[in-house]
């Protein structure tokens, strides 16, 4: 049976869509290919998977109306929901786009999730903004996450109680995934990791936030998807209600200040910096307890900010540099 993948020219998305095809799934990817950034990198990402056999592609607006309807009858019985508007300073300037992509398309999938007979399990995107301006740390799956500091983490908060919801009413298997600071080859341009290494090879200034006195839990995608994949084996069918949450992080944080060192290391250049306030909507430290993912499937994320960002350095200039706008 296929797997749907929404967001499947997305960062993520399309790294998750190539370990299920080397597993020998078939694999239906969607999304809708907007300009939040770069629509040439979306697609070469998705020209690199149509390449690959059993993968098949469909262009449509998820907050549609039924939008998935003309799916319902190719078997689809696993879902991974990996489509929606990121970035939390965006969402200071659009946050419409954040309520119709977020909110509505995620209404969307749950409709189409529960009208699908014989429905396995949806795995969906959260995000560690959802934990706002908490001060315990590590953050855990069992804090209260009341108080989000941007409309992005609000919507992603509010995503979380529709599915619990569904989970609740219709008995839907699904699972959340809090993702902490995802990074990697074939990333999002927007990030700072992708921003930063721009600026050095081009010799121009990076904006550096709050002094640099920024923690971040950066978690490599390859890792990511590792996780992704073991929870959507492990369907929560048995529970009542059918309904998990797990953060994906590193469990590592790393200041701001210490990334770049390492950038320019590995870079081989000087950054210029160029140090600003925090900006709204921001957070001094995102730090990821991943005790309870690690108890479900047998994993935790353990790239090194090394090894991760030399590996995203190398793709970026053998692969991107000469094409990046």
């Amino acid at each position: 049976m296929p797997i749907l993948v929404t967001g499947a020219a997305g960062f993520i998305g399309s790294h998750v869509c190539h370990r299920l095809l080397d597993r020998g799934e078939e694999v239906i990817g969607v999304d809708n290919l907007n300009d939040y950034y770069d629509p040439a990198l979306k697609q070469a990402r998705l020209e690199r998977l149509s390449r690959r056999n059993h993968f098949s592609f469909h262009k449509l607006d998820l907050a549609d109306e039924g939008a998935l309807a003309s799916l319902s009858s190719r078997g689809i019985k696993r879902v991974v929901h990996l489509a929606a508007q990121a970035g939390v300073r965006h969402s200071l300037d659009n946050p419409r786009a954040y309520i119709r992509s977020n909110i509505a398309g995620h209404l969307e999938v749950l409709e189409f999730c529960r009208a699908l007979p014989g429905f396995e399990h949806l795995v969906y995107a959260s995000s560690s903004s959802v934990y706002g301006g908490n001060q315990k740390v590590p953050f855990s799956e069992a804090d209260k996450v009341d108080t989000p500091v941007s409309l992005y983490a609000a919507t992603k908060k509010a995503d979380e109680l529709m599915s619990h919801t569904y989970a609740h009413l219709y008995s839907i298997p699904l699972t959340g995934l809090r993702f902490f600071t995802v990074y990697g080859p074939w990333g999002r341009p927007d990030m700072a990791y992708w921003l930063f290494t721009k600026a050095i090879l081009s010799g121009k200034p990076i904006r550096v936030f709050n002094q640099g006195e920024m923690w971040r839990d950066f978690t490599y995608v390859d890792d990511v998807v590792e996780a992704v994949v073991k929870v959507l084996d492990k369907s929560p069918a048995d529970e009542t209600p059918p309904a998990r949450l797990y953060n994906i992080g590193n469990n590592n944080p790393v200041r701001l200040g210490e990334f770049i060192d390492t950038l320019e290391r590995l870079i081989g250049i000087e950054a210029r910096r160029q140090y600003e306030p925090m900006q709204p909507g921001d957070v001094e430290r995102t730090f990821a307890d991943v005790a309870a993912l690690d108890q479900a499937i047998g994993f935790k994320p353990n790239t090194s900010i090394e090894d991760g960002l030399r590996r995203f350095v190398e793709w970026y200039r053998a692969e991107w540099q000469g094409r990046d706008r």
